[in-house]
């Protein structure tokens, strides 16, 4: 069954195991990782053998750190299309994952970034430890959260999701847990055992016998001022506020926050507020995807993965340069439909690449 080797595939009593392989590149998804996990989805989901799939990254720095940036970027300055076909299949591998039919448990170990999220939190068990950092980061290389981010961020407690996805900040386990992104906290050194009580246990009781409380977090210090900040009908008037508090933390927050993309800025509140609006997993993905594909023709992505990635100079020109020079008009193009390159899930299509799926459930559930 295995396509490609930067993923690793096995079945041992009742459980298929996903390994994601690249731990060099911080297991960073490829597109042929993609198709290599979806394949495996499918396939398990037909499998009477196989009532429960375990993910997992190798090595001990992370799950997954995201997309191949380096990649999108290359193919963007080469006027490529290949992103936006990863992209088509990624959001459809998210939207399988949420609807699978067994369960799916997620360990979320290290490094949880943009496409790490998206093959983890939207599973049924997601397992944070104290080496877990989650984060969507996209707007600081001039992209938009996308794999479902603005879906699960907007779903946050109070304004707990918009910080996150202002700021690009990674989290540790307390703190997904607050914010919805992962349920339990397991000690690093007790994944092996959990990860191998699975083939043969039951996946509430293995959880139950490893799960333990998380260390303290920070954002609950700080949910005050952070949920009347963000609540704010504008990047601008949420800059304004952050500034106004008189609290060191609301005001290294707006530094970080003048730091990225204008354009992704402005963009990434919209998709939140939009996001909320439309519920639904799939619904978020189609609209995430004419995002995406909006981004990638923009000056940003290209700057942004420029200095962040390439030259490391953490010193990205970016275009426009500043809040106030991105227009109404500017956001809304990045909403605008695309007509027959739609990707279409919230209208039923087929989640396969090609294939048939599973019997399915209902996001979330």
């Amino acid at each position: 069954m295995v396509l490609d080797d930067s993923v690793l595939l096995r079945t041992e009593g009742h459980a298929g195991y996903i390994t994601l392989n690249r731990p060099r590149a911080l297991n960073a998804l490829n597109h042929a990782m993609l198709r290599t996990v979806d394949t495996a989805l499918a396939t398990w989901e037909q499998d009477p053998a196989v009532e429960v799939v375990v993910i997992t990254g190798a090595g001990e720095r992370g799950l997954c750190a995201g997309g191949d940036i380096r990649a999108v970027r290359a193919d963007a300055l080469a006027g490529g299309s290949a992103s936006l076909d990863f992209w088509r299949d990624e959001y459809r591998l998210n939207a399988r994952i949420a609807r699978y039919s067994k369960p799916y448990v997620a360990v979320m170990d290290g490094i949880v970034m943009g496409g790490g999220v998206g093959v983890s939190a939207h599973g049924d068990v997601r397992i944070v430890t104290e080496r877990s950092k989650v984060a969507m980061p996209e707007t600081g290389i001039g992209f938009v959260p996308d794999v479902g981010g603005t879906h699960l961020l907007a779903q946050a407690p109070g304004e707990l999701g918009t910080h996150l996805a202002l700021t690009g900040s990674a989290v540790g386990a307390a703190d997904a847990l607050l914010c919805g992104l992962a349920d339990h906290f397991v000690p690093s050194q007790r994944l092996a055992e959990l990860t191998e009580s699975l083939a043969e246990s039951d996946v509430t009781e293995a959880v139950r016998r490893c799960a333990g409380p998380a260390p303290e977090g920070e954002l609950a210090r700080h949910r005050e001022w952070i949920d009347d900040c963000y609540a704010a009908d504008s990047v601008e008037e949420i800059l304004d506020r952050l500034l106004g508090r008189g609290d060191p933390a609301a005001k290294e927050t707006a530094e970080t926050i003048l730091s990225r993309s204008p354009t992704s800025l402005k963009v990434t509140l919209a998709a939140l507020r939009r996001a909320r609006e439309l519920g639904a997993l799939e619904p978020v993905l189609d609209q995430e995807y004419r995002v995406s594909c909006a981004a990638f023709s923009s000056p940003d992505l290209v700057e942004g993965v420029r200095a962040q990635v390439i030259d490391k100079d953490r010193s990205p020109r970016w275009s426009p340069a500043d809040l106030a020079q991105v227009t109404d008009t500017d956001v809304t193009r990045f909403f605008a439909p695309l007509g027959e390159r739609e990707l279409g899930l919230g209208l039923g299509r087929d989640l396969g690449l090609g294939r048939g799926t599973g019997p399915g459930r209902g996001i979330g559930a």
